[in-house]
């Protein structure tokens, strides 16, 4: 055991003495255009402006052609899926280290949820693992940009174009995330970000859908998609749908917020990449750990910092580091969920449906430990901490310091 400073956790001095640095993510900006959405006498997003508008600035933002507003990051991926012609019995290829709600949209669609494996510095999908899980069944790829990180989109996207299959990109975690100088969601076919509470920017609850192909046919149909197959194009509506389609819509009331909130999210990723790359630059020459993997033409927007303990670097289990951690008064998390995605018992048991194993029963398909092993090892091995927009560059730097003392500590 290295001797190095007394850890809080036996004793010692405490790294993090002050709180960290706050801010108020609302005020009168928001305030302002929630007056204004009240004062339309209407919160209906075909008849009112505020969604409109809301749209037509994130458009122009990620400069493309069309958006569609949802009332979530989960239903702007169904959205997506449904335009994208996902239908019963076939696969789409998504990340195993996500949230429920990348998954919801395949399955209430009949389709089959496959798992391809990460990289293990990234946490992003491996190209290769995705191609070799291509079926004549696959119809398209739900990639995942992990916590800011942008996936590797070039091959994705030759990968893709080889087999003739849709990509998605799940940009829930990665606002203004860029890959090689191009933003996220504007690779694939279609791009899907989450404005709910817990993301970059917050309406409460929302959504966001970029139809990349610049095709007004499947700007209609996504815009359908997300509105019961109703067709409310300018003046006209057309309510005699000829398929199936969830009620997504969002409402005036977000989209005021959303306005207001999108003229914060430049100045707000900028300083998020600013404390990530400082974090990571802080800790990347200890071997006992292993950094966020950013390319270098490549940048990320860090909706968290998740590092990894190198197996037989350390005398400490990773709980035991991540309760030395919380001591020295840094917040952490181990891994980011508590299983790879086919691990949960919805997967083990094919229960998407109460008393029902459809529609994992149209393929006889089998979710088995050691199916992604990469991804199994990020979540054995992984810790999270947070990283937000208000805090110091004192902050940024305890957390480093906290980081390196419990390494050096437990080092062998």
């Amino acid at each position: 055991m290295s001797h190095t400073s007394k850890l809080a956790i036996h004793g010692g001095e405490k790294t993090k003495t002050t709180p960290f640095g706050t801010g108020k993510r609302f005020g009168l900006e928001e305030a302002k255009e929630l007056l204004e959405a009240l004062e339309q006498n209407t919160l209906f997003y075909h008849f009112g402006n505020k969604v409109k508008k809301f749209l037509a600035d994130f458009n122009e933002m990620y400069k493309v052609p069309y958006s569609v507003a949802t009332s979530s990051g989960t239903a702007a991926i169904h959205v997506a899926l449904g335009a994208a012609g996902v239908t019963v019995g076939d696969e789409v290829i998504t990340s195993p280290i996500t949230d429920q709600g990348t998954v919801i949209g395949i399955l209430y669609q009949n389709a089959i949820p496959v798992f391809a494996d990460l990289d293990p510095h990234s946490y992003n999908m491996d190209p290769a693992s995705i191609e070799a899980r291509i079926t004549s069944r696959t119809k398209a790829i739900l990639i995942v940009h992990l916590a800011g990180n942008p996936c590797d989109m070039d091959p994705i996207m030759a990968i893709a174009r080889k087999y003739n299959i849709k990509v998605i990109e799940d940009c829930a975690q990665a606002y203004l995330t860029e890959y090689k100088g191009r933003l996220v969601g504007t690779i694939g076919d279609y791009g899907c970000f989450s404005t709910n509470d817990f993301k970059h920017i917050s309406t409460g609850d929302g959504g966001m859908v970029t139809i990349n192909s610049g095709e007004e046919e499947d700007y209609h149909r996504t815009h359908a998609f997300a509105d019961k197959n109703y067709k409310r194009i300018g003046a006209s509506v057309d309510r005699t749908p000829s398929s199936l389609a969830p009620n997504y819509r969002m409402t005036e009331l977000q989209g005021a917020v959303g306005i207001a909130q999108l003229k914060k999210l430049d100045w707000l990723c900028g300083r998020r990449t600013e404390l990530g790359n400082k974090l990571n630059d802080g800790l990347k020459d200890l071997p006992q750990l292993t950094t966020m993997k950013i390319q270098p033409d490549n940048r990320c927007t860090y909706w968290f910092y998740m590092f990894r303990l190198v197996d037989g670097q350390l005398n400490c289990t990773r709980v035991e580091f991540g309760a030395a951690l919380a001591a020295e008064g840094i917040d952490n998390r181990l891994g980011y969920i508590p299983s790879v995605v086919y691990m949960q018992p919805m997967f083990q048991n094919k229960h998407a449906y109460l008393d029902s194993h459809y529609p994992f029963n149209l393929t006889g398909i089998n979710y088995q430990l050691g199916d992604c092993p990469v991804s199994e090892e990020i979540l054995r091995t992984a810790i999270q901490v947070p990283i937000n927009e208000f805090y110091t560059d004192q902050d940024i730097e305890e957390t480093i310091e906290a980081i390196r003392k419990i390494t050096l500590y437990y080092s062998k």
